[in-house]
């Protein structure tokens, strides 16, 4: 009988022996597993379930992960998914990124710290989410472009761009200070609850990400200031 109170991870991956004991790894952590090994077959089954978290190899027979995720992003725009793949090029990390990922684990891995971030983006996810639900603002305006919270969805006339639970609260956070100090370990602390090195790179990534999305506004940047913080700077 299935435990309901699991998080629930869909895992495509299609080396039969590392999926097998990656899915039983996981499930003596307190995960609950559906496991699909083509590539081919990954959307139909994902339409098909309930899950938390999505876990993909990018390499696949039928469908590589890649490909796999935007189509869970059309479908499920709110599904967090990690990468978890051999190929380590940084064009590769970086696509990872681009399409959405919450992370991307090369292999080898350490299969505690794969618990530990699978879990800790599940509680961010499930929290940026009660959050929102709470939220009295409904958009913020910045330069020529309109951030919708509920959604959310950035836009301005001939763009939209629907972000990752992450890229939200990070423009959130951004909007909420707008031509103030953002400090770096304010917001690694509420979107990733510590301000470790290695969630302060992370944070450098969505940082990237954000610009990419509002580089046709040149009236807004997003100042670096080292070792100190972010500043959304917006011309009214």
């Amino acid at each position: 009988m299935k435990n309901n109170n699991l998080t629930k991870v869909f895992l495509v991956e299609d080396d039969r022996n590392f999926g097998s004991v990656l899915k039983a790894y996981l499930e003596i952590h307190d995960f609950e597993v559906e496991w699909e090994s083509e590539g081919g077959n990954a959307i139909k089954r994902f339409l098909n379930l309930t899950c938390d978290i999505c876990v993909l190899d990018v390499m696949l027979p039928g469908l590589d992960g890649f490909s796999i995720a935007k189509e869970i992003r059309k479908a499920k725009p709110n599904m967090p998914f990690v990468f978890l793949t051999a190929k380590t090029l940084k064009a590769d990390i970086l696509e990872g990124f681009n399409i959405g990922a919450e992370d991307y684990i090369t292999k080898p891995f350490d299969s505690e710290v794969l618990v530990a971030k699978l879990k800790a983006i599940v509680n961010r996810v499930n929290r940026t989410t009660s959050l929102e639900s709470e939220r009295p603002v409904e958009s913020y305006s910045v330069g020529e472009f309109t951030y919708h919270t509920a959604h959310r969805l950035l836009s301005k006339p001939g763009f939209e761009q629907r972000l990752s639970p992450t890229e939200g609260k990070l423009l959130e956070l951004l909007c909420e200070n707008k031509n103030k100090l953002l400090p770096r370990s304010t917001a690694l602390k509420v979107i990733w609850q510590n301000d470790n090195y290695f969630t302060a790179r992370t944070m450098d990534v969505y940082i990237t990400k954000l610009r990419k999305f509002l580089k046709d506004d040149t009236a807004i940047e997003i100042e670096n200031l080292h070792s100190s913080g972010f500043i959304l700077w917006a011309k009214e």
